[in-house]
Parts: structure tokens; C-alpha cells; sequence
């Protein structure tokens, strides 16, 4: 800044301008206006109190401490190294004798931007009763502040200014801001009233309020205004893409893409990851294959792209290729924690636990530091192998050694790690000595360890506080069911059936789907006998289940948790949506060729032992993805080890 002093008191540093205004003591307005752009222009590179200091010692030399044009970029400048504005920018605008609306403004952003908004309220409010009128930035900053503390209130106050005061219903900036403002706040119906009545609107506007339906879950609206929106650009057909994926509907957004495609908008790698995470949700090969190689031929391919190269990791296990997520890991020539991360869940969900930790052990001696999400990973990791004192050391060893705090997921894989090897009062002693509140992860993960060890003591202490923290959650209620089943404990069995009707909760039904010839997608439901090919599905069914009978395959008849005979027990078996997947792929898929199956609940213990048989008497891999984990089936084992 020593060649500032030089700037603003020669001549010669001046020289593009005309000798009859530097020669003057008063300057022309002409050279007030060259002046007062060199000095906003110098602002603009200032990053530190003396800097801004030294500039306005020029400003008040040349007699601009009445420029609102120049002061207003002093009190913006302030404001971006966060100098208080009680202070120093306070004692610049209050020095000016005819403040315009852009000083107000200028320092009205300031307190919001501070947090101080009962003062930028004030100063508003002192602004009207100077009889001055806010300009649009004014009220768009006003509106902004209402949207971070949640204010509706007042929000609705400055609203009804912009009408009073008039001059501001086509103003789109000042409208966009308000749609904004209603939708964080959760007025949505406001929000959209506003857009209605909106003269003009922009793709801002469109696509915020695309957004706010997504987010609300109300994709049907979403679609609509969608619909409507005359010139659809790469940021509204993302919004439809991720709203679809945040709202697990996998298919719709795959075929937005499809469109975005065909429309021949370009891609960029943030769609890109919503479409990778539809196909992660969907778990079909083809579609990801689909997906990685448009990501190459966009420019974004894994190699290159750290943030694809991690989210395609992550949908490649999904889809039950871990091999192919681990070439793309090995692939990519920059690895952060979330690629890490990913690949560390990947091999977890897969029963690949040895690999998992592997990797955790090659990350920590890089210099990427792992966190939340890779703790989790290699937790889960252990409880699916049930390496409990690993577990117990890698728990101990997360703030002490890596500075992560752990949260309420981390105490629930602790409690699953714990409730899957067994030790049961020791996880309900964990929980019971949380340093916070235990959620209904937590619960929920000791509720799912006392179905595996059929102990109806400790699970009604888990039912009572997710049915206090999860009233609307039907599994806890029908897994609470079914460990009394599984204990002959009718009279419990009816006493939770009895409630879970008073609550009019409805079961959701177990179904699988797999892919098919040419990637279509087929889906069944337990119990369910109207597929087209039925009959060819029970044949082939009957006929598979012959072949494991003769190898000595005898019915998991406790996987049938109702009160009824042996017979009906077995028939109930054979309707399971998994079995009936099986049977449909061996039909559609060819000779040698893996069947993969993606189920909506967690495998029932008959069913696997049913995929583990048939893995050996067809020389094929069955590979099954429930709610849980992967698991794959080969010559007549399971990745599994029988532990899950």
C-alpha cells in the first residue's frame, strides 16, 4: 500500500487524465467521477484494516467524505474483513450529511452479514423516518436476514412494505429473494402464492421453487412447474434429477437424465453424481456401466474427478460389483477421505472386513485424515465379521488419537457390533451410559440384535423407547412381534399385533428385484403369484427345490413367524419374493451368469440357507442386497460366513 500515497498525490501517476482537471484545487465532475473509480477500483484489492485506512485518508484529502458512492464501497469493504460496524463503519456513515439509500444499505447489510439484526432493523426503520426509500438491494438483504434466523413474522412485515411502498411487484431480485425467504422458512404455500403473482420470473425462480417442492417431498409438484418452465437449463434439470434421487425414486430419476440427455443439455459433474446415486439406489450393473461411461465422455471420469471417482465407487458397491469400485479407487490419481470412505463402506457391505481395515490402515498413513463417515465404515466393517475388541479399540481410539467425536451412528455400530456377537447386556449398558441422548439408530440396532439372539427381555426395553421416539415406524412394533413369535410367546405376539391396529400403521410388504435381459427390471412381492411368467417361476422353483431336498436342504421353518401348521409354514416359504426372483433369473439370465437380487428387507434365515444350496447344485453366483449388506453366494457359502 506505499504506492497508494503515490497514486493519489502526484500528477504524474494521474497522467491519463486531462491537465485542466489535475490542475485544479476543486476538482471538475469529471475528474471527481475518474477519481472515484480509481478509488472504488483500489477498495476492491484492500484485505486488511490499514489498507481501507490508508485509502480513505486519500478520499477525505480530496474532498469526497461526502461521496455516497465512494463511502458506501469504504462501509462494504469493512464489512468483508469483519470490522465491528458499532465502529469504524458506523463513524464513516454517520459523518455524511445526505445519505442516499445505497449508504443505508451498505451498512444495514453489515449488521445482517454480523448477525446483529434488531440493529439493521432499527437502522431501517431510522432510514423510512428520514423520509429515504429503500432501493432493492435493501429489502432483498432484509429478506435474507428473516431466512436465517426462520422470522416469518417479520418477514411478512417487510413483505407488506414492498406493497405499500410500491415500485417493487416486477422487481425480480427483490421477488427471487422472497420466494426464498417463505420456502426456508416452510411456507411453501406462500411461496408458490408469490411466484403466481409474480409479473416476471427467471429460471431462479423456477427452479427455487422446484427445489422446495423436492424438498417437501411433493415431486408430483415439482414435476408440473417443471413442465411449465418455458427454457430448461442444467440447474432445473438437476433439481428434478436430485429431488427424484432425495426422494428414493431411482427410476424417475434416471429418466430425467435420460431426457436432459436426448434435450441436449451439457452435464456437469453435479448431475452426474445425482444420476450416480439413482443407479446406487436402483443396484443394477447396467445402468451404472451406463452412467461411468457418459461420466468419461463428459469430461468428469473418475480418474480425473475426485468427487465422481468417490460417488461411483460408492454406487458400484451398491450394485454389488465391489471389484469395480475398487478399480475405480485404484484408478483415480487423487484420493480424499471421502474416497476413502466410500471404498471402506464398500468392502464393509460386502463382508470384505479384512480389506476394509486394510484400507482404513493404509489411509491413516497418508495424510488423509479419516472422519465421521470412515469410522463408521470400518465399525461396520467389524460388526459384520464380529472382530469385537478391534472394534472396541478403533471405537477408543476415534477422539483420542483423530480428533472425531463420536456421534449417535457411531454408538449405534457399537451396538450392533456388540448385540450381533451376543453381548447384549453389554450393549444395553453402552446405551444406558451415552454421554448423549441415545436416538432410534441406537435402540433400533440393539431392538435388531435381540431378533437375531431371540431375547424378548432386553427387546421390549428397546420396542418402548423407539415406540416413544418412532410412533409411526411399523418395523419396530412387527420385529418386536416377531421375536416373541420366535419365543412362543403368542399372547405378547397379540398383545403388539392388537396395538400396532390401534395405531393404523400399515405393513410394508417384502418384495426383490433384479435385473433382467437388456436391463429391465423386474420386481416381486412376497406371496404375490401374478407375475406374467408364474408359471414358469413355480415350475422352475419346485424344480430347484427338488434338486436341494435330494442335497439335503430341510425348510428354516422358525422363518415363518405365525401360529399355523408345518404345511402352511412351508408353502409360506416358498412365496418369499426373493425365492421367487431366484427362479426368474435362472429363467431370463443366461447359462453361468450371476443372478443379482436387490430386497427391500433383510433375507430371512430359510432363504438364505435356501441361496446357499442352490449356489452350489446351479454352479452359479447368487448375489443378494437387503437392507443390511451384500450377500454373495458360491458354492453353497455366503460371503457372510453364516454372520449376519
Amino acid at each position: 500500500m506505499v504506492s497508494l500515497t503515490r497514486t493519489f498525490s502526484t500528477a504524474s501517476s494521474l497522467g491519463y487524465i486531462p491537465k485542466q482537471f489535475t490542475q485544479q484545487l476543486k476538482p471538475s465532475e469529471t475528474f471527481k467521477r475518474l477519481l472515484e473509480t480509481q478509488l472504488i477500483s483500489t477498495l476492491g484489492g484492500c484485505n486488511d484494516l490499514l489498507q481501507i485506512k490508508q485509502v480513505h485518508a486519500h478520499i477525505l484529502r480530496r474532498g469526497l467524505d461526502q461521496s455516497c458512492y465512494v463511502l458506501t464501497k469504504v462501509i462494504r469493504t469493512l464489512t468483508k474483513i469483519n470490522v465491528p460496524m458499532d465502529s469504524y463503519p458506523r463513524l464513516v456513515f454517520e459523518q455524511v450529511k445526505y445519505k442516499n439509500p445505497f449508504l443505508w444499505t451498505a451498512l444495514i447489510r453489515g449488521y445482517i452479514l454480523q448477525g446483529h439484526l434488531k440493529d439493521s432493523i432499527s437502522l431501517y426503520c431510522s432510514m423510512r423516518r428520514e423520509g429515504i426509500g429503500p432501493v432493492s438491494f435493501t429489502l432483498s438483504a432484509l429478506f435474507k436476514a428473516c431466512t436465517e434466523v426462520l422470522d416469518v413474522s417479520l418477514g411478512q412485515q417487510i413483505h407488506a412494505q414492498t406493497i405499500l411502498l410500491g415500485g417493487f411487484t416486477s422487481d425480480l431480485y427483490v421477488g427471487n429473494t422472497m420466494i426464498g425467504m417463505y420456502v426456508k422458512c416452510g411456507f411453501l404455500g406462500c411461496s408458490r402464492k408469490m411466484f403466481d403473482e409474480m409479473p416476471e420470473r427467471d429460471v431462479v425462480s423456477w427452479t427455487e421453487l422446484i427445489v422446495a417442492y423436492a424438498n417437501n417431498g411433493d415431486m408430483e409438484s415439482a414435476g408440473g412447474l417443471f413442465n411449465e418452465l418455458p427454457l430448461k437449463d442444467k440447474v432445473a434439470w438437476t433439481a428434478m434429477v436430485t429431488g427424484y434421487v432425495q426422494n428414493a425414486k431411482p427410476r424417475e430419476a434416471i429418466e430425467y437424465f435420460e431426457r436432459m440427455q436426448y434435450s441436449g443439455v451439457e452435464t456437469d459433474y453435479v448431475t452426474l453424481v445425482g444420476v450416480i446415486s439413482a443407479c446406487a439406489q436402483l443396484g443394477v450393473v447396467k445402468y451404472a456401466n451406463w452412467v461411468c461411461e457418459i461420466a468419461e465422455g463428459s469430461g468428469f471420469g473418475p480418474i480425473n474427478n475426485v468427487v465422481v471417482g468417490s460417488a461411483l465407487i460408492d454406487m458400484y458397491s451398491k450394485c454389488g460389483s465391489i471389484d469395480d469400485a475398487y478399480r475405480i479407487f485404484v484408478g483415480m490419481k487423487q484420493r480424499n477421505v471421502f474416497s476413502y470412505s466410500s471404498m471402506i463402506l464398500g468392502f464393509a457391505m460386502h463382508g470384505r472386513a479384512h480389506a476394509a481395515i486394510q484400507l482404513f490402515g493404509d489411509m491413516v498413513k497418508t495424510e488423509t485424515k479419516p472422519n465421521g463417515v470412515t469410522f463408521i465404515g470400518v465399525l461396520t466393517a467389524c460388526s459384520h465379521v464380529g472382530l469385537v475388541e478391534l472394534g472396541r479399540k478403533l471405537f477408543a481410539s476415534m477422539e483420542k488419537c483423530y480428533g472425531v467425536s463420536p456421534s449417535t451412528d457411531h454408538y449405534a455400530c457399537m451396538v450392533d457390533l456388540l448385540g450381533r456377537a451376543g453381548c447384549l447386556e453389554e450393549a444395553l449398558k453402552m446405551v444406558e451410559k451415552m454421554p448423549v441422548e441415545p436416538n432410534g439408530g441406537v435402540w433400533g440396532a440393539l431392538l435388531g440384535a435381540c431378533q437375531i439372539h431371540r431375547n424378548p427381555e432386553i427387546a421390549q426395553i428397546a420396542a418402548n423407547h423407539l415406540f416413544e421416539l418412532e410412533p409411526d415406524k411399523i418395523g419396530n412394533y412387527i420385529i418386536l412381534s416377531n421375536i416373541y413369535a420366535s419365543a412362543g410367546m403368542w399372547d405378547d405376539v397379540s398383545r403388539v399385533r392388537r396395538l400396532l391396529k390401534m395405531t393404523g400403521l400399515k405393513k410394508n410388504p417384502g418384495y426383490s428385484w433384479l435385473e433382467g435381459d437388456r436391463g429391465v427390471i423386474h420386481e416381486f412381492r412376497a406371496g404375490d403369484l401374478t407375475h406374467p411368467n408364474s408359471a414358469e417361476i413355480q415350475q422352475a422353483l419346485g424344480d430347484l427345490l427338488d434338486r436341494l431336498q435330494a442335497d439335503g436342504y430341510q425348510p428354516n421353518l422358525r422363518s415363518v413367524l405365525y401360529d399355523v401348521s408345518d404345511e402352511e409354514k412351508k408353502r409360506i416359504l416358498m412365496t418369499h419374493s426373493e425365492k421367487l426372483a431366484l427362479a426368474f433369473g435362472l429363467l431370463t439370465t443366461s447359462p453361468g451368469a450371476t443372478v443379482r437380487i436387490m430386497k427391500n428387507l433383510r433375507i430371512c434365515e430359510d432363504c438364505h440357507l435356501f441361496m446357499c444350496g442352490a449356489s452350489q447344485v446351479i454352479g452359479r453366483e447368487i448375489v443378494v442386497r437387503d437392507n443390511m449388506r451384500f450377500h454373495h453366494f458360491q458354492d453353497g457359502k455366503c460371503s457372510c460366513g453364516n454372520y449376519w
